[in-house]
């Protein structure tokens, strides 16, 4: 059972505030990105089978969350259970129940308080409002005047204070400040700078007679860093938005857990329910933070599932099918997205997938796409075409990562994407917006990719290698996957969490009558 309760009266906050805090312990247990995963997924984040499952080879679901939540909170003496944002948009429960089951599983978990992330607000306010309806639970945004948007003004709040245990603790939100150009918020929000933001609030918490104060922040594990630096009064800060893995045993983590910035600890636990996090934290009896410790705690499969949970998981599912089955465009021909054709040259599925990046994106100054062949599983029978079909190509639950990128950094993409022709190497480039030509004769990584041409006014010219290029591909490839750590390593003014690629293809396809799959050489070999 939660032990908070919201309360809502300056004076109800004052007189509560008059206990001590002596050493005062505070488990926080965390979560974000969560992004609709409420059945377990593999170690690629993607679906998991129910016999992989059962071998024990996945991780996460709502059902682990509600045993390992259980676990949590009857070691702790006093806790909280918290989000980071962006529970909407990732699979297909979102595309069918949007907020509802979001809103019900979260409620099953006790959830104290979340955050608003930019995904939140992808289907508009509308939908975060019914969202925000159905929660037993309050949600926090500081960094936006919304005072203009009757479905949120006086819903929507810019901070909370809990009760737990006797002990008052605030919570302050914050929210990307580019959600405008990353979702659809509508006209009447403006979103403002975070450090001003919290600091706003941390002074107004303060003066009500709030000790603790946690924001938080679905902005980023650097922008965290940055508000922890610039404000003064937060104790803690749980992050979200840029999926980061924060760990003290792990070789593969970005950081510490908690990351220390002045007096400010920060946390945040990757993505996808993979982590619960737990921090322990102690408080002297002014209400400052004295100690954090903790470690993200790994739902694999040790951790026995809810049976209560997986039962209504399953029975979420079953309309699912539905979708599967309906149809969402159509083909003038067959799509040839065959495996020995995508992962070695040019191919009708790869075009299709590309060019559907470019368009999707193209209002933001990018130009060039590059998809792994890999990444493409299937084609396309002529006539209509169901979701199904496309998840079929695209059954990853990839998300759209636009960056910037010098011409040599393009050119070296591509001599990594012809590396492995020669083995069936999924990470063989499908492009669009550029034209490549390679030569087989050369060895891998020196110098295969021997001309790149891009679009310049209607005319095809020679790359440029110190010009930067707005490019998109998917999550994995940006993130290093298939050999691409260039995206990683150099790719500027990154963003990963774009809209799901099957969704981008679908629309995509939808859009311009039955779709006439082609190739047009702009991929060529030597």
């Amino acid at each position: 059972m939660k032990t908070s309760r919201i309360l809502m009266a300056a004076s109800a906050l004052a007189m509560s505030a008059t206990g001590a805090l002596a050493d005062y312990s505070l488990t926080i247990l965390h979560t974000n990105d969560f992004h609709a995963r409420f059945e377990p997924i593999s170690k690629y984040d993607s679906g998991c089978s129910s016999d992989d499952n059962t071998e024990g080879k996945c991780f996460g679901g709502t059902a682990r969350l509600v045993t390992a939540v259980e676990a949590a909170r009857a070691r702790a003496e006093n806790s909280i259970l918290v989000s980071g944002g962006d529970q909407f948009q990732g699979t297909l429960f979102y595309t069918y129940y949007k907020g509802k089951l979001a809103a019900e599983m979260m409620n099953k978990l006790g959830y104290d308080a979340m955050t608003v992330g930019n995904h939140e607000f992808d289907d508009g306010p509308e939908v975060l409002r019914g969202f925000m309806d159905a929660l037993d639970f309050p949600v926090v945004m500081s960094n936006a005047d919304f005072s203009a948007e009757p479905l949120l003004a006086g819903k929507l709040q810019k901070s909370t204070v809990i009760d737990v245990n006797g002990t008052l603790v605030g919570l302050i939100g914050l929210t990307p400040q580019d959600t405008g150009d990353l979702a659809s918020p509508g006209k009447n929000i403006n979103f403002t700078d975070p450090s001003e933001a919290v600091q706003h609030q941390v002074d107004a918490l303060t003066t009500a007679g709030v000790g603790i104060i946690i924001v938080l922040s679905h902005s980023g594990y650097l922008v965290d860093q940055e508000v922890a630096a610039n404000t003064t009064g937060v104790d803690i800060i749980v992050g979200g938005h840029s999926n980061t893995y924060l760990s003290n045993t792990s070789d593969r983590a970005k950081g510490p857990y908690p990351t220390m910035v002045g007096d400010t600890a920060i946390v945040q636990a990757y993505a996808y329910g993979k982590f619960l996090g737990e921090l322990n934290a102690i408080f002297d009896d002014a209400g400052n933070l004295i100690s954090a410790s903790g470690e993200p705690l790994i739902m694999d499969g040790t951790v026995v599932e809810d049976a209560d949970t997986v039962a209504r998981i399953a029975e979420a599912a079953a309309p699912l099918e539905e979708i599967r089955t309906k149809v969402v465009a159509a083909s003038a021909a067959v799509i040839d997205g065959d495996r020995g054709s995508c992962r070695a040259v040019e191919c009708q599925m790869g075009n299709l997938v590309a060019d559907a990046m470019v368009a999707r994106v193209a209002n933001q100054g990018v130009t060039i796409a590059i998809q792994n062949g890999g990444g493409l599983r299937a084609s396309i029978d002529a006539g209509e075409v169901t979701m199904g079909e496309v998840l079929t190509v695209l059954p990853f639950q990839n998300t759209l990562a636009t960056m910037q990128l010098s011409g040599a950094g393009v050119i070296a993409a591509l001599e990594n994407g012809v590396s492995q022709v020669e083995d069936g190497g999924g990470r063989f480039p499908q492009v669009s917006g550029i034209r490549f030509t390679w030569d087989a004769s050369i060895a891998p990584n020196e110098g295969r990719v021997v001309e790149v041409l891009v679009n310049d006014g209607g005319n095809w010219v020679p790359i440029d290698p110190d010009a930067i290029y707005g490019v998109v591909t998917n999550n994995y490839m940006r993130s290093g996957g298939d050999g691409y750590k260039i995206f990683a390593s150099e790719g500027m003014n990154a963003y990963d969490y774009g809209p799901s690629l099957e969704n981008v293809v679908a629309d995509f396809m939808a859009a311009g009558g039955a779709y006439t799959p082609y190739t047009d050489g702009r991929i060529s070999q030597k």
